[in-house]
Parts: structure tokens; sequence; C-alpha cells
């Protein structure tokens, strides 16, 4: 895979948003017929406790939108300096016309801003930063406004114990701005697994499979779990495989390309998929677990695109905003496609780095 430079483009601020609705694996004893022990092993294993999810009247870009207005709030950015809107989701509000059309929208920007959506899921973030960075690098723009976020919650059957304690819902907005100095190195590498598409599949719903009565008739597994054609399917050992086999190769050949030492790289921040696997990425690549952001996935849940803005303001936002020296992160997200990128960036005295609660109109 190619190593993709930029030299003039930074994150200036990250905005992450969650919903307030609270659900704790404690409260969900019924749904495991009052296994207190199998539900022991999933926190402690797993790392499941908690997650937050939307009502049913909130969507996707209602978080992001949440992000965007607190980012243009609280920082020197204005919505009539953007030059782009990139929105990241596999949960859109309408399948046309676009999420960032909606929130070119709402938050009253100029008609000379392109707005367009990027229809990924836990790699999608890095993907979408690496966009805003290109935009920036050669396409003259001088602030790109990349939102990612999904409530996948929605699409997951409600009876599915093996999904529905592992994914919450979030959005975020970020800042990525022209630096005329040409000091901010960043590099990307990406890669595509296209044969093991249906590892993670919602099969209805799409014009290859419209939705219909019998797309939408509930139907038990092996082990008990509900789940439509409409929902969420996951096959999660061909996942878990995948990404033990792939991201720890992504990540040297990331930091190889980069000419970047492993020890220099001040937090590495991958897709919160679960505590366990987070913990095996890290024990392959030999990495000091204080350096390895994992409790975001304990409190909110895999929320797919909106995972890895969340942990670096959740867990690593109040460190990097006190610190006078730049902050060199490693970012990999990996999974839906299946798909997997990697990204070393420098945040260096970003205005904003910030987790908030989301609150309806």
């Amino acid at each position: 895979m190619p190593l993709s430079t930029t030299s003039h483009a930074s994150i200036a601020a990250v905005v992450a948003v969650v919903p307030p609705r609270l659900i704790r694996l404690d409260d969900e004893t019924d749904s495991y017929g009052g296994n207190l022990a199998q539900l022991e092993r999933l926190k402690k294993t797993i790392g499941l406790s908690e997650r937050r999810v939307v009502d049913e009247g909130t969507t996707t870009a209602d978080l992001c939108l949440a992000a965007a207005k607190h980012l243009v709030a609280e920082t020197s950015l204005t919505t009539d300096a953007l030059d782009a809107i990139i929105f990241v989701t596999q949960t859109a509000d309408y399948p046309q016309p676009c999420n960032a059309a909606l929130l070119h929208r709402d938050l009253r920007c100029r008609k000379e801003c392109a707005a367009f959506d990027v229809n990924l899921g836990c790699s999608g973030y890095v993907y979408g930063l690496w966009l805003g960075h290109l935009l920036v690098e050669s396409a003259g723009y001088k602030n790109v406004l990349l939102l990612a976020g999904d409530t996948v919650s929605r699409i997951v059957h409600p009876n599915d114990r093996a999904l529905a304690p592992l994914f919450g819902d979030g959005g975020s907005a970020t800042w990525i701005r022209r630096n005329d100095g040409g000091d901010s190195p960043a590099h990307f590498e990406f890669f595509t697994d296209g044969s093991g598409y249906d590892g993670l599949i919602v099969p209805a719903g799409g014009f290859r499979q419209p939705n219909n009565p019998e797309t939408a008739k509930a139907q038990a597994d092996s082990q008990g779990n509900l789940r439509t054609l409409e929902n969420l399917h996951m096959d999660g050992t061909a996942i878990f495989s995948f990404t033990i086999s792939e991201v720890p190769k992504a990540v040297e050949q990331l930091l190889r390309s980069a000419k970047c030492a492993k020890e220099t790289v001040d937090t590495y921040v991958f897709h919160q998929a679960n505590r366990y696997i987070l913990g095996n990425i890290a024990k392959r690549l030999g990495l000091p677990v204080e350096k390895v952001p994992m409790a975001t996935v304990e409190h909110f849940g895999n929320q797919s695109s909106a995972s890895i803005p969340t942990a670096l303001t959740y867990e690593c936002g109040e460190r990097i905003l006190a610190s006078d020296s730049p902050s060199r992160l490693l970012l990999c997200g990996f999974g839906v496609g299946l798909s997997w990128g990697t990204a070393l960036v420098e945040l260096k005295q970003p205005e904003q780095l910030v987790l908030i609660d989301y609150h309806s109109a």
C-alpha cells in the first residue's frame, strides 16, 4: 500500500458527542436468563459494562450537528470559513440526500462549500481524516469539517444478545485546517478485503434485497439470538481473526513507512471494538497499556465511526490540551468492509478536545 503523506494540514479541534440514555449490562440480566456468571465474564473479558444509545427520534445527523455547533461556538472557526464538509456514516438519515447536505443547511454554510458523505463504518474516521487532509493539501482548501458518527443501536435487534450489548451510538466533529508552514506531517495507509464483506452486514434494505414482510421476520440462531434480515449480522469469529491478523501488521507497516520508532508515538488510538480485541492488539505489538486507550468501549460501547474521536477526547483530551509539546498519535480503524486504515498525526495545541452529552432541542 502506498504511503500518503501531507504536511500542510493539521487537526485544530475535535468534539465528540454521546447520547444521554445509559444502558447497563447489569440491568439486562433477564436477556441472559438471569445468568450472572455469564454477565461477569462478558464484563471482564470483552470489557462490556455500559453503553450510550439514542432515543427513537434521534439520528446520526442530530449527534454530529450538536458536535459541530459546539465546535464552532468554542473555537475560532466560523461556518462562513468552511470550504468542505465530509460526513462519514453508515446510518444516514435518508437514502438520499446525503447527511453532509443536511448539516450544510443546519449550519447555514455558504454555497461555495463542498459537502459529501462517505459510506464507511469502523475505519471511517481515519478515511475521513485522510480525505480532509488531502483537500487541504492539494485542493487549496483552508478549513474542512469532518463529521463522523453512527447510531448502530438502531439497526441491531434488541433481542440479539450477541450484538445488542456491544454497540453504542455517537457523533463527532473534527476541524482540519491549513497550516502554510508545511510543518504538520501526517501519514496514512489503507487496506481492503472485500471477500469478507459478509462478516459485518445488514443483508436487507438495499436494492440487492429490498425490505419486505419476509425480511422483517425475526429468526433465532443456534444461540437463541433474535434478528431479522434488516438487522446487523456479524460473524464474530471471522472479525476477531481478521483484526488480530491484519491490524498489528498494518500498524507496524505504517511505522516503517513513516520511519517512526514505535516508542516515539505518545498514544495509539484504536477503534474501540471491545477490550479483549484491544488488549490482544496491544500485546502483539508490544505496546505499554498506558499508551492504548481501552476505557471508551467499556462506558460507551462500540460506536463504529465515532469510536476513535470519542476515545481521543474522553481518554486523551485533557492531557493533550495541557501539553506544550506536540502529541504524536497513531490512529487505526478496522471493521466492516472489510476495511482498515492507519494514520500517524501530530496534534499541536488544538483549540478543543472535548466529549459532551447530547441534548435535543
